[in-house]
C-alpha cells in the first residue's frame, strides 16, 4: 500500500523512480511536504517502512522503485509477528522499536515545521496490530501535540486471511485509541466490490485495491501540497471530524471511481460527483450510511470546481429525506477546494478526470462495523480459542476483557451520540466527555 501511495506521490509532482525531476517540469516546491531534497538533486520520500519479516519490503528494495527510498528508511526483522498481536507488541516487536524511533527521529530534525504523523497499518496482522500499537504509544511520549491521522486497513466481513483477525484488531483499537487523533478506516471487501462494479475488473488484485487507496489518501493530502481555493490542513480535519475525542473513525469515499471506457459517457458534473459519495455502495468500509445520522461531513475537491457549483451541490444534498444529521451538528459540512486534478498512474484501471471529490464522513453508521467485528470476537473468546498463543507470548488473559469492554464502551459513545437532545433533556450522560 505505501509502495501504491509513493508511486502516485511521484506521478504527482514529476518525480522519476529514480528520486530526480522530471526534465521541463515546473520548478515548483509542493513537493517538499513529502519528499526533501538531497544536495545532489535528488528527492528522498519523508517516509520509513517497517515490518517484521523482510518480504513485503524486499518486493519494494528489488522494484521499480528501489532507487527512490534510503536503505535506511526500510526497516525488517528477521522474523514475523505471525499473525499475533502479542508478538508484534510484546516479544518480536520491542527488539526493533528503538531502531525504528531513532530513523523516525531523523527524519523528523529534517523536517521545517513537522505537523504530524499518517500511520499505514493493517487491524489484522500481528505486526499491523501489535507493533503498530507499541509505535503509536512510543510517539506520544516523544511527539505529544502532534497529530497522528491513521490509516488502517479493517477486517472485511466475509473475506478474511487470518482466523485470529477479531482480537488483534479488538486489541490495537483498544491500545491506540487514546494515541490516534483520527483513523481512517477502509475495508478490503468493500474496494473488492467497489472494482467489480465500478472498474468491471472480473478478479482485482491487490495492486487495483491500492491504487484506489491511494488515490483517496492524495486528496486528503493534496491540501498540504497544492493550491487551493479553500485549503484544509491536518489540524482542521480534526477539528471539523471528531466531535468527541474517542469517535475518530470516519468513513470514506471517493467519486468517481470509473473506468476510461465508461468515463466518456458520463456528465461528471460537481453535483453529480457529490451525490455519488452518498451513495452506499461508494463507502470504503462496508456499512450502511442510511442507518446511521451524519455528524460531520468534510468534502474534498479537487481539479476543475468552483465554489458556487459546491454550495449547490451541498444544498442538494440537504433535501434528500436519506441523508440524516445528528440535530445538535445543524452545518454539518466541511468543504476543501483544490486546484490540483487528479493524477492516475498510467496503465491503471481509473479514467483520467478534470475534476474528484474525497468524502469523509463521521457517521453513526460505522457503529454497525465494530458490532460485527465484537460479535466475531465474543465468539471465539467465549471458548477461549486461540488464547493460549497470546498469553505464550507473555500478554495477560485480562487484557481480552478490558480490550472487549473498551470497545462496549465505544459502541455505546456512537449509540449515545445519535440520540437527538429532545429525547433524553434530563440524561447527563455527555458529562463524561
Amino acid at each position: 500500500m505505501g509502495n501504491a501511495c509513493w508511486e502516485l506521490y511521484c506521478l504527482e509532482h514529476g518525480i522519476r523512480p529514480d528520486g530526480r525531476l522530471h526534465e521541463g517540469e515546473p520548478d515548483d516546491d509542493s513537493f517538499q511536504t513529502f519528499f526533501f531534497e538531497t544536495q545532489s538533486g535528488k528527492h528522498v520520500p519523508r517516509a520509513v517502512m517497517i515490518d517484521l519479516e523482510p518480504t513485503p519490503i524486499d518486493e519494494i528494495r528489488t522494484g521499480t522503485y528501489k532507487h527512490l527510498f534510503h536503505p535506511e528508511q526500510m526497516i525488517t526483522g528477521k522474523e514475523d509477528a505471525a499473525n499475533n498481536y502479542a508478538r508484534g507488541h510484546y516479544t518480536v516487536g520491542k527488539e526493533i522499536i528503538d531502531i525504528c524511533v531513532d530513523r523516525i527521529r531523523r527524519l523528523v530534525d529534517r523536517c521545517g515545521g513537522l505537523q504530524g504523523f499518517l500511520v499505514f497499518h493493517s487491524f489484522g496482522g500481528g505486526t499491523g496490530s501489535g507493533f503498530t500499537a507499541l509505535l503509536m504509544e512510543r510517539l506520544s511520549v516523544d511527539y505529544g501535540k502532534k497529530s497522528k491521522l491513521e490509516f488502517c486497513i479493517y477486517p472485511a466481513p466475509q473475506v478474511s486471511t487470518a482466523m485470529v483477525e477479531p482480537y488483534n484488531s479488538i486489541l490495537t483499537t483498544h491500545t491506540t485509541l487514546e494515541h490516534s487523533d483520527c483513523s481512517f478506516m477502509v475495508d478490503n471487501e468493500a474496494i473488492y466490490d467497489i472494482c467489480r462494479r465500478q472498474l468491471d475488473l472480473a478478479r482485482p488484485t491487490y495492486t487495483n485495491l491500492n491504487r484506489l487507496i491511494a488515490q483517496v489518501i492524495s486528496s486528503i493530502t493534496a491540501s498540504l501540497r497544492f493550491d487551493g481555493a479553500l485549503n484544509v490542513d491536518l489540524t482542521e480535519f480534526q477539528t471539523n471530524l471528531v466531535p468527541y475525542p474517542r469517535i475518530h473513525f470516519p468513513l470514506t469515499t471517493y467519486a468517481p471511481i470509473i473506468s476510461s471506457e465508461k468515463a466518456f459517457h458520463e456528465q461528471m458534473t460537481v453535483s453529480d460527483i457529490t451525490q455519488q459519495c452518498f451513495e452506499p455502495g461508494a463507502q470504503m468500509v462496508k456499512c450502511d450510511p442510511r442507518r446511521g445520522k451524519y455528524m460531520a461531513c468534510c468534502l474534498l475537491f479537487r481539479g476543475d470546481v468552483v465554489p458556487k457549483d459546491v454550495n449547490a451541490a451541498i444544498a442538494n444534498v440537504k433535501t434528500k429525506r436519506s441523508i440524516q444529521f445528528v440535530e445538535w451538528c445543524p452545518t454539518g459540512f466541511k468543504v476543501g477546494i483544490n486546484y490540483q486534478p487528479p493524477t492516475v498512474v498510467p496503465g491503471g484501471d481509473l479514467a483520467k478526470l478534470q475534476r474528484a471529490v474525497c468524502m469523509l464522513s463521521n457517521t453513526t453508521a460505522i457503529a454497525e462495523a465494530w458490532a460485527r467485528l465484537d460479535h466475531k470476537f465474543d465468539l471465539m473468546y467465549a471458548k477461549r480459542a486461540f488464547v493460549h498463543w497470546y498469553v505464550g507470548e507473555g500478554m495477560e488473559e485480562g487484557e481480552f476483557s478490558e480490550a472487549r469492554e473498551d470497545l462496549a464502551a465505544l459502541e455505546k459513545d456512537y449509540e449515545e451520540v445519535g440520540i437527538d437532545p429532545s429525547d433524553n433533556e434530563e440524561d447527563d450522560d455527555y458529562s463524561r466527555y
